[in-house]
């Protein structure tokens, strides 16, 4: 019995091949290992003599075989013997490498192991396999060059059945079909223990589907859950205000800035935490103390480079399941690719020596790409579900200040902070709030050989929305009511995205306006129109854009409304986003107020009728004496 050994509480046999128990044998061999010490003969000899076990030294194949049960994908290993099929056991998602039949034991001699590998690896459960684990298990197999057969005819098709009753208790807002189709396949890929990537279109509503995931998550556990939602600085305030519109239920956390918590366990008495990229760097260390249940990344884009210190630090935060939400997965090269898709699904495409040597940016890389991406990205555009959508969508983003923004803000504020009446307000002092709020290069002039983007947290987000409306190829009006502004967009933007950039200001004669309105729109690709609201918010047809940026909000609704009316009105085909940013806590959100306020006692009080109501109807409905 010399070639046998006990190792690790398991039999080792010959050529260090590991059994363990397995059906009707099990209590023969933990009997065996309970009555023999590690790494130690005695008694093994005798033990398979009493028991009448027979060793069988003969060499046998197997076969691996994908196939469909119901409605699981699973995977089976057939042992073969004298023409006859074996199914191999598998005991917490390990295939035994040998088989006891009329007391005979056979040992696999084969690369049972590596399969076995592959699935610890993975965390895959062989009999229930995701479609993106399946893809991941094919990708794995190749790699180890281990044959298997595929007995599912239209595998690419193949979509398991996905919950349709999606319902989130307590939600303030009804999803759309297509919205309630991605919440389902989330959470589908969630159930499974397996990332995903969330890729809509800018405008379809990404945070809503991602707010009603976790909420419906909580729901299902009955108990709270610990949710980590990592986002650009400057939508940290935008997550907020959209929970706490959408889904109050859920108990919410901001950790940023020089408040926030130094003690893990307080994060433990939220459902979810938002915090920035640049947070996750400082704070990695606490971060990490907890398993999260779900680590969401917004603009999952800002983890493209690999290298990156803000990437390496996001993808060692400890998670059960990983999310990327991003519409631009792809912006310079197929790295981008993996490297989102390595913090989803680790290891789903290889290492990155591994994927650089297998994929080049080409067009027959792309074709490959893609088909392993899908099974993990859901994607719509809005061509797809503008028939569910509204013709407007309007949507705001509250930004927070830097720290520095703020104190400068700040020392302006203070020149009118014991001001009590409007008329007491020094109208000179509001507007330069207004304009620092546009840009500090618009308040003062220092600030004009800065880089843009490392002084304005409201130009960064506006960067990062052109960033998608370039890649979908869109034409965008933005409109700004500030001449230094329309400056700094007109040189900025041309060199960070190239194409048609023009303006329509004041010093624009009315004569030229619709040349430029007419150059613009013939124009191919992402094209850019800058707008002062004053000289171009009426009178003209923009029907070409169906992007509206408006940078810095009016006191007056009327005046933003007939602005956005350039693109949304008729003749356009497409559904137009309009975005509204204000600096949240400042002037800007003051306007935002009064805004709001002004337009809803319009729609309250000036209704008019739809021309079918006589004279009579009219006055006995409102209680007018007639003159």
């Amino acid at each position: 019995m010399k070639n046998y050994k006990i190792v690790n509480g398991r039999l080792d046999i010959d050529n260090g091949l590991i059994v363990g128990p397995q059906n009707g044998a099990h209590e023969i061999l933990n009997s065996l290992i309970s009555n023999t010490s590690n790494n130690s003969l005695n008694g093994l000899g005798p033990f398979f003599l009493e028991n009448k076990i027979r060793i069988s030294k003969i060499n046998l194949n197997y076969e691996v075989d994908l196939d469909l049960e119901g409605e699981n994908i699973v995977l089976k290993i057939y042992v073969l013997k004298n023409n006859t099929k074996y199914n191999l056991s598998n005991i917490n998602n390990q295939f035994l490498n040998y088989y006891i039949e009329n007391k005979v034991f056979y040992c696999i001699q084969s690369s049972i192991n590596e399969i076995n590998e592959i699935l610890s690896e993975s965390i895959l459960d062989p009999n229930d396999l995701s479609f993106p684990s399946y893809v991941l298990l094919i990708k794995k197999l190749k790699n180890n060059n281990i044959a298997y057969n595929n007995s599912l005819a239209n595998i690419v098709d193949f979509k398991k059945k996905i919950q349709t009753d999606f319902n989130v208790e307590g939600i303030q807002f009804p999803l759309y079909k297509y919205q309630t189709e991605g919440c389902n396949w989330l959470n589908y890929m969630v159930e499974r223990k397996c990332g995903a990537i969330l890729g809509d279109e800018m405008g379809l509503g990404k945070t809503l589907q991602i707010i009603s995931i976790i909420g419906f998550q909580k729901q299902q556990k009955n108990e709270s859950t610990h949710c980590l939602i990592v986002c650009p600085i400057s939508l940290l305030e935008n997550w907020v205000r959209e929970i706490s519109k959408f889904l109050p239920s859920l108990n919410v956390l901001l950790h940023y800035g020089s408040n926030r918590t130094g003690f893990y366990q307080q994060l433990l008495n939220y459902d979810v935490i938002i915090t920035a990229y640049s947070s996750v760097v400082s704070d990695q260390a606490m971060l990490n103390m907890i398993n999260w249940d779900m680590v969401v990344l917004d603009e999952a884009q800002n983890i493209k480079n690999p290298y990156a210190k803000r990437t390496k630090m996001v993808k060692k935060i400890q998670r059960k399941i990983g999310i990327a939400v991003t519409g631009t997965l792809f912006e310079n090269h197929f790295t981008d690719v993996w490297s989102v898709a390595d913090f989803v699904l680790p290891t789903y495409l290889g290492s990155l020596e591994e994927f650089e040597n297998k994929f080049q940016d080409d067009n027959d890389s792309a074709v490959q790409i893609e088909k392993m991406i899908s099974p993990i990205m859901i994607r719509r555009t809005v061509l797809e579900v503008a028939k569910e959508l509204p013709e407007k969508v309007i949507i705001p983003q509250p930004i927070i200040m830097t720290e520095k923004e703020a104190g400068l803000y700040e020392k302006q504020r203070s020149a009118v902070e014991n001001l009590v009446t409007v008329s007491k307000f020094n109208l000179a002092t509001i507007q330069k709030l207004r304009m620092f709020c546009t840009h500090p290069c618009v308040y003062e002039e220092s600030y004009s050989s800065v880089n843009p983007l490392m002084v304005s947290r409201k130009y960064e987000r506006t960067i990062e929305i052109l960033s998608e409306i370039f890649t979908n190829k869109e034409k965008v009006i933005i409109f700004t009511s500030f001449t230094k502004m329309i400056e700094l967009f007109l040189s900025d933007i041309k060199c960070r995205f190239g194409g048609y950039v023009n303006y329509i200001n004041g010093t624009i004669p009315a004569s030229k306006r619709q040349f430029i309105i007419d150059e613009y729109s013939n124009q191919e690709g992402f094209s850019v129109l800058i707008i002062n609201p004053k000289a171009g918010g009426v009178g003209l047809n923009i029907t070409a854009a169906n992007h509206i940026i408006h940078y810095n909000l009016e006191w007056n609704p009327a005046v933003e409304d007939q602005a956005t009316a350039r693109a949304y009105r008729r003749g356009q085909s497409k559904t137009v986003f309009v975005y509204r940013l204000f600096y949240s806590n400042t002037i800007e959100e003051i306007i935002n107020e009064k805004i709001e306020r002004k337009r809803e006692l319009s729609n309250l009080s000036i209704v008019g009728n739809n021309g079918n109501a006589d004279e009579y109807d009219l006055i006995k409905a409102y209680k007018i004496s007639p003159i």
